[in-house]
């Protein structure tokens, strides 16, 4: 009598603990800019990553500086168009693009603070791409319908101008802080090393601890990611954040349970609960490398969306959860945790497509894979 009552108890306790409010205590909360956002255009890709950098630049040398963003799309957008007239329209010519195409942007262009570049047009306080990008791919469409004359040069030139139109004629020298500056004496200052990030993915179609070209659409760039095993992608990322590093996060936020409303992602066991989990704690579903495979084979996952993790929380069952900082601004109704979400181990270990960390955080033995 008295073990069915205890088996009882628990089960009350139980139920109880996982029919609360969420409350949440922050474990690890790394220094980074604040939440700005994207405005109406599709460059996560470049805020998040530049987030990342400037949290970067804030643990080498300890100086806090806005980086520009629009910076580093005027550089990409001709590497983009290229590829796609290259591949005579048989690519995806869009707003995305990935972590490592900020990096490869800052090898060849450098860096620039947003004081020098902000890509506005005269009088705009918020970036919108929707007329460019379809000016962008109208025109590279017209040049690839007559090549079969013969592709015109002058389609670079042309491509050019109509980017200097819409972010601003490109920057060769500027002044920050009463020092002038090209933008890679600035990325020398910065202390930032592009050589030293490294795209980190799981997926058991490839081999662990071999590297491969993720085929996801907004790669058009054909960056190699080290694939690992599920376990140690999230010993990683938990290892950067202990170690005082931030994590480039590439994830799919398509699922009901991500709600920048609620600052809250998460991934109920019980299918039917996902609104009643964006508000109490409910158990979650535990995450196989299996059941993450067949989500993404299923189109289930896809790169959404990137974001910028600064540190980790625990709710009141010691549950983990990533402070993920995002690009959608902070001063709105909509919008919870000053614009950060309060990702779960599950969402994380189910969602996340890769991720980007300082290579000192990688163990070496991955670092030298062909």
């Amino acid at each position: 009598m008295k073990n069915s009552i205890s088996i009882i108890i628990l089960i009350f306790i139980s139920i109880i603990s996982y029919s609360q409010s969420y409350e949440f205590e922050t474990v690890i909360d790394i220094e980074t800019t604040n939440v700005i956002s994207q405005g109406k255009t599709g460059t996560c890709w470049s805020f998040s990553t530049s987030s990342f950098l400037e949290s970067e630049i804030i643990r080498i040398t300890g100086k806090k500086i806005d980086l520009s963003e629009m910076y580093i799309v005027r550089n990409t957008y001709p590497k983009k168009a290229w590829n796609y007239i290259m591949r005579q329209g048989k690519a995806q010519f869009s707003e995305g693009g990935l972590a490592h195409d900020v990096i490869n942007s800052v090898k060849d262009f450098g860096l620039a603070p947003n004081t020098a570049y902000s890509g506005l047009e005269a009088n705009k306080s918020r970036h919108n791409h929707s007329e460019m990008i379809a000016v962008l791919k109208g025109l590279l469409d017209v040049y690839i319908d007559n090549s079969g004359r013969q592709l015109s040069p002058k389609w670079k030139e042309v491509t050019e101008s109509i980017l200097d139109i819409y972010l601003g004629k490109n920057i060769t020298t500027f002044n920050y802080d009463g020092v002038s500056y090209t933008p890679k004496s600035f990325l020398e200052m910065t202390k930032i090393n592009p050589k030293d990030y490294v795209s980190i993915t799981s997926f058991s179609h490839k081999p662990y601890n071999t590297t491969f070209i993720l085929n996801i659409p907004d790669n058009f760039s054909n960056g190699s990611f080290i694939n690992v095993k599920l376990d140690d992608l999230v010993a990683i990322t938990n290892k950067a954040l202990k170690s005082g590093y931030t994590v480039e996060l590439d994830c799919d936020v398509s699922e009901k349970t991500f709600s920048s409303k609620h600052g809250l992602a998460v991934i109920p066991n019980d299918e039917n609960s996902k609104l009643d989990a964006l508000i109490k704690v409910l158990p979650e579903k535990s995450i196989t490398q299996a059941l993450r495979q067949q989500e993404f084979e299923n189109y289930n996952t896809t790169d959404d969306h990137l974001m910028h993790i600064t540190g980790m929380l625990k709710d009141q069952n010691g549950t983990t959860y990533y402070k993920v900082k995002n690009s959608w601004g902070k001063n709105s109704n909509r919008i919870a945790n000053n614009g950060y979400i309060y990702m779960s181990e599950s969402y994380f270990r189910l969602k996340t497509i890769s991720i980007m960390v300082h290579k000192d955080i990688v163990p070496k033995s991955l670092l030298n894979l062909n």
